[in-house]
């Protein structure tokens, strides 16, 4: 199983203490492990839960197996939590849900491939990589940005990233947080 993202490690102190976590298109569920061996209530959702099976019966973890892409209703209508974790994926239909599902208080913590990633390899599909600036154009007067980084990281392997951190707070967010460790602050 691969290590959680630095990014969503990084931002988990900002995740209020006992407070419920999506991890949306959970795949193999490394982060929804991170999440429940922090304390956090996780709901997991994939359209293949299979890579769950072996944690399946854990406390306060909620599997939902859904085709978040087949143009059903979003399975969580109405649900909030105090993050939602995004890594690995990419669907711009959702955006309005996914943001809509931080609760107050909550954070949104979205990892993903972006344009030029095509050159380092998959996904290597425009329909899959997020435009310059993308995550902060939809965030932006619905979420406080707490930090944003755009580009090329060289490990675990070379690609191109965009990562967003925002919160859904009435006061700037980032107690306890170094926001000078690569990432570029735009609040």
């Amino acid at each position: 199983m691969s290590a959680a993202s630095p990014w969503i490690v990084r931002f988990a102190p900002l995740v209020p203490a006992g407070a419920a976590v999506l991890d949306l298109a959970c795949g193999r569920g490394r982060h929804t492990r991170f999440f429940l061996d922090r304390g956090h209530p996780v709901t997991a959702v994939d359209r293949d839960v299979a890579g769950l099976d072996d944690i399946a019966d854990r406390p306060n973890l909620e599997i939902l197996n859904a085709d978040l892409e087949d143009g059903s209703p979003w399975p969580l209508a109405g649900r909030r939590f105090g993050a939602v974790a995004v890594v690995n994926y990419l669907w711009r239909p959702l955006f309005p849900d996914i943001i809509d599902s931080v609760d107050a208080g909550g954070v949104l913590l979205y990892d993903t491939f972006a344009l030029g990633n095509e050159a380092y390899g998959r996904p290597g599909n425009p329909d899959f990589l997020l435009r310059p600036c993308e995550l902060i154009d939809l965030v932006r007067d619905r979420l406080q940005i707490v930090a944003y980084e755009h580009g090329y990281l060289e490990r675990p392997r070379p690609m191109i990233r965009q990562r967003i951190c925002g919160a859904r707070a009435e006061r700037p967010v980032g107690l306890g947080v170094d926001l000078g460790a690569g990432g570029r602050s735009a609040a």
